[in-house]
């Protein structure tokens, strides 16, 4: 996961306002998964735990073994969601299982910080959570 720990390194050098303009930046690069993954109603499967922003979470497989991970914000206004699900599908979609399902909560504070709120902070890890497990579960399948 070194891009993602890159990107969370330096963005814990930047200051409070320039750490959320390069995070709006981020959340700009937002798509939405394809029509081809899942279509509204999304399932409760796939539904965020405690995620204000009601994201979702998505993990096809690759014929390497690895996953694609595509999201869905439901919120207009989740930045914060956008730009994580932007991040994590940017830098683990292709990664070796291991690396993907030994993602920690921690960095959300390595991208985010420690100022958002607790709600917001559990959506986060939640997605976290969630791309890790479908790693955890791709894994299972494979052995």
């Amino acid at each position: 996961m070194s891009g993602l720990d890159d990107v969370a390194d330096t963005l814990e050098l930047l200051d409070r306002n320039d750490r959320i303009d390069f995070l709006i930046d981020i959340a700009d690069r937002f798509h939405e998964v394809p029509g081809e993954i899942a279509t509204r109603p999304f399932g409760d499967e796939h539904k965020v735990p405690a995620c204000e922003s009601e994201a979702y979470v998505w993990a096809t497989g690759r014929t390497d073994g690895t996953l694609d991970f595509h999201f869905a914000v439901e919120n207009p206004q989740g930045i914060s969601a956008k730009a994580m699900a932007v991040l994590l599908g940017e830098h683990l979609s292709g990664a070796p299982l291991e690396e993907v399902e030994a993602l920690d909560g921690e960095i959300v504070y390595k991208i985010f910080g420690r100022e958002l709120s607790m709600g917001k902070t559990m959506g986060l890890m939640g997605m976290v959570s969630m791309v890790a497990s479908s790693a955890k579960k791709a894994q299972t399948r494979i052995a």
